[in-house]
C-alpha cells in the first residue's frame, strides 16, 4: 500500500507498474502524451521507460505491484 498527501513531483518508471486506487485525486502528465486524471477505484498501468509528471490533488491510497 502507498500513501501520500496532496504534492507535485516528476517520476521514472523503470519497471512497469500496475496500481489500483482506493482514494484520492491525482493528474498524472506523461513527457509524451495528454494528461490522465485518476482517482477512487481506478485501476492503471503504467509501462516501464515512461517519465511523468504527478500532481497530486486530494490524499492518495494505491495498492500497487511492479513487474509483470
Amino acid at each position: 500500500m502507498w500513501t501520500c498527501e496532496i504534492s507535485s513531483f516528476d517520476w521514472p518508471y523503470e519497471d512497469k507498474e500496475t496500481c489500483l486506487f482506493f482514494e484520492g485525486e491525482v493528474k498524472v502528465t506523461p513527457e509524451v502524451g495528454e494528461p490522465v486524471k485518476f482517482g477512487a477505484i481506478d485501476l492503471f498501468i503504467f509501462p516501464a521507460g515512461m517519465n511523468c509528471r504527478w500532481d497530486i490533488h486530494q490524499a492518495v491510497r494505491k495498492h500497487y505491484r511492479f513487474g509483470d
